[in-house]
């Protein structure tokens, strides 16, 4: 990778574990210290996040981690929804062998990884992480669409931002059963039955939506 896709990935990376902090300054000194490179490079990446709403920018201020807010969080969720049932809709019509396959070998997988990853370490957690990109990804992977993948790829991060810091809370997303809906999902799309795959795909974000929404209104009154 050139030294701007470098600092993209590493940025981006701790923008969505919240390593940097939603409305944190990134100051361009701090930040060439923190990830070892110069201010072309950063400001490159900057720019690009800033393009993809990760990161905001204010004349005269310079950049900061993009703010966190629940009708952000549903905007994203919404238009995800929207996306990613159009993208289905359409691999489910054009998907062949590859494309089932394709599906199969990643649900698979992230079944596999998610016994793996009740160890708890950083790396089984990545990789778990990973897979769950993976199985997902698939699923649309035969729309034949770049502008289609291209949403689905910015939409997902934005996504994670909010996800990831709750994923290892006890919380009461730890008793829906996500491979059954993984599982489900995967039988429609592969069934060629569009309604039903694009209902469960809705109802998955949704409950994880709805998951994080109660998780952070309980968390603030904590803090309160």
């Amino acid at each position: 990778m050139t030294l701007a896709e470098t600092a993209y990935e590493a940025l981006r990376h701790d923008i969505v574990r919240g390593l940097l902090r939603p409305g944190q300054p990134l100051r361009m000194a701090q930040l060439s210290q923190r990830y070892g490179m110069g201010f072309s490079p950063l400001r490159e990446a900057l720019n690009r996040l800033q393009a993809e709403r990760l990161v905001s920018s204010v004349a005269l201020r310079g950049f900061t981690v993009a703010p966190l807010s629940m009708p952000e969080m549903w905007d994203a969720i919404n238009t995800r929804i929207l996306i990613e049932q159009r993208a289905l809709r359409l691999s489910i019509e054009n998907g062949g062998d590859d494309w089932e396959a394709g599906i199969v070998g990643a649900l698979h997988g992230l079944m596999l990884q998610t016994a793996r990853a009740a160890s708890g370490t950083d790396e089984e957690q990545r990789l778990l992480e990973d897979r769950h990109h993976a199985f997902h990804r698939s699923l649309i992977a035969a729309c034949n669409s770049g502008w289609l993948m291209d949403f689905f790829q910015r939409l997902y991060v934005e996504a994670e931002r909010y996800r990831y810091p709750l994923l290892r809370m006890q919380s009461v997303e730890n008793h829906r059963d996500i491979q059954a809906e993984h599982t489900a999902l995967s039988q429609a799309a592969l069934a060629r039955d569009a309604d039903l795959a694009c209902t469960l795909l809705a109802d998955h974000y949704l409950r994880t939506a709805r998951f994080i929404e109660a998780q952070t209104q309980a968390l603030g009154r904590k803090t309160a």
